[in-house]
C-alpha cells in the first residue's frame, strides 16, 4: 500500500512538472520588454514581463487581439505590471474556453505568483471571454476594459439585428457551443445578461466604443450591457472615440491611453502592493 502512495505521488509530481516543463520556450523583445512565449495545454500563450515588477505581481488579461491597441500595456508594463496571454481562438468565449482559462490562470497564480485579481482587457470578440471569466468568476478581476465589444452572439456573429454579422464565424460558434441555430437565439447568458453578482463585487468596468460601429452596434451590445449593470448597482463608464475612425466604425483611435492605464492601475494596484 505505501509503495502505490509513493508512486502516485511521484506521479504527481512528474506529471506536474512535465505540464509546466513545456512552458519555457523561447524569449523576445517587445517594445524594450523580454516576451516569453510558450505552449500551455497545447496552445500559444505568452507572459510579457516588466523591467522591475510591482510587489504583488499586478497583470492584464489580454482576451483577444494581443498586439491590438497596445500603449496602455506598455504604460503598464513600464509602471511593473505584467501582460499575459493565452490563444483560445475561435472558441468565443465558451465553456471550453473557460476551461483553459481556469488552466491558465492557475498556472499564473501558483507558478508565476502572479495577483489573483487581473485586469480584463477584451477588444471585439474579447468581450466574450472576459464576461464569461468575469460572471464565473468575480472574485478573480480588479476591474475590466473592453473595447467596442461583443456581447450577443446573436449580433456578432450572429447578425440577427442591424450588424452584418459573419457566417463563417457563426458556424464556428454554433460547433464551439455545441448549438443548433435555435439554441443560439435562445441562449440566454450573454454578457449582458446576469450580472447582478458581478455588480455586487463592485467591478469596475469601463467600455470604448464609437457610436458609429455598423459591426458591433451599441444598441445591441454596449447600451444593454450598461443599463442592465447600472440597474444592479454596478460602475461603468462608456467612452465615445470619433478620431480616426474606419472598418464601419469599428476600428478607431484611442484618444490618451493614458486614462485607461491609469483606470488600470487605480484598481489593479495600490502603493502598498495589497489588493482590494
Amino acid at each position: 500500500m505505501q509503495k502505490i502512495i509513493i508512486n502516485i505521488l511521484l506521479l504527481c509530481i512528474f506529471g506536474r512538472i512535465s505540464v509546466f516543463a513545456q512552458q519555457e520556450q523561447h524569449k523576445s523583445e517587445w517594445h524594450g520588454f523580454v516576451k516569453q512565449s510558450f505552449v500551455f495545454n497545447g496552445r500559444q500563450a505568452h507572459i510579457i514581463e516588466p523591467q522591475q515588477p510591482l510587489p504583488g505581481n499586478p497583470w492584464v488579461w489580454r482576451a483577444y487581439f494581443p498586439y491590438w491597441h497596445t500603449d496602455m500595456d506598455s504604460i503598464l508594463l513600464s509602471k511593473g505590471f505584467h501582460v499575459a496571454y493565452v490563444d483560445c481562438s475561435d472558441m468565443f468565449g465558451s465553456v471550453k474556453a473557460m476551461q483553459v482559462w481556469e488552466k491558465f490562470y492557475d498556472y499564473l497564480i501558483d507558478e508565476k505568483q502572479f495577483s489573483k485579481k487581473p485586469a480584463l482587457e477584451g477588444v471585439s470578440r474579447g468581450g466574450l471571454y472576459i464576461y464569461a471569466w468575469a460572471k464565473r468568476n468575480p472574485n478573480k478581476v480588479s476591474c475590466i476594459y473592453a473595447e467596442a465589444p461583443v456581447l450577443d452572439i446573436k449580433s456578432w456573429p450572429g447578425g440577427k439585428g442591424r450588424g452584418r454579422g459573419s457566417t463563417v464565424n457563426w458556424q464556428k460558434l454554433l460547433k464551439a457551443y455545441h448549438f443548433t441555430e435555435e439554441d443560439a437565439m435562445m441562449f440566454s447568458d450573454n454578457s449582458f445578461d446576469n450580472l447582478v453578482t458581478l455588480a455586487a463585487y463592485e467591478v469596475p468596468v469601463v467600455h470604448v466604443v464609437c457610436e458609429r460601429d455598423s459591426i458591433v452596434p451599441l444598441t445591441e451590445n454596449t447600451e444593454i450591457f450598461e443599463r442592465n449593470y447600472k440597474k444592479y448597482g454596478g460602475n461603468i463608464r462608456v467612452d465615445y472615440m470619433k478620431e480616426d475612425v474606419n472598418e464601419a466604425g469599428h476600428h478607431f483611435t484611442i484618444k490618451n491611453p493614458q486614462q485607461y492605464a491609469d483606470f488600470i492601475f487605480k484598481y489593479s494596484y495600490t502603493i502598498s502592493g495589497v489588493e482590494r
